[in-house]
């Protein structure tokens, strides 16, 4: 089992960035695939971003292609997502997630999920 715990979020400009992390607690954070989703009022929870394993491939969402930049750190057992570029259409809450098996594309892969930490981009 893993615990999830988000950080980073905030009020930002739009045009400006910040940097999602998600510390995992456990000793099998690199056995696991992992992700960031976000939910905005009123809307279901999307996928935003996966990885694999090693962290070698990374897989996006075409809304934050080559904004965002997901990575990992399996020493400090760690999940980042660098956000760039950001729209006021990037507010919501920013869940992280894990899954043993498989990457994560979609919700219903998910394994673990992260409280969430809530992103608020202004215009």
């Amino acid at each position: 089992q893993v615990q999830l715990v988000e950080s980073g979020g905030g009020l930002v400009q739009a045009g400006g960035s910040l940097r999602l992390s998600c510390a995992a607690s456990g000793s099998t954070f690199r056995s696991y695939y992992m992700g960031w989703f976000r939910q905005a009022p009123g809307k279901e929870r999307e996928y935003i971003a996966t990885i694999r394993r090693t962290g070698i491939n990374t897989y996006y969402a075409d809304s934050v292609k080559g904004r965002f930049t997901i990575s990992r750190d399996n020493v400090k057992n760690t999940v980042y997502l660098q956000m760039n570029s950001l729209k006021p259409e990037d507010t919501a809450v920013y869940y992280c997630a894990a899954s043993k098996d498989q990457l994560l594309f979609e919700a219903d892969r998910v394994d673990y999920w992260g409280k969430g930490t809530l992103v608020t981009v202004s215009s």
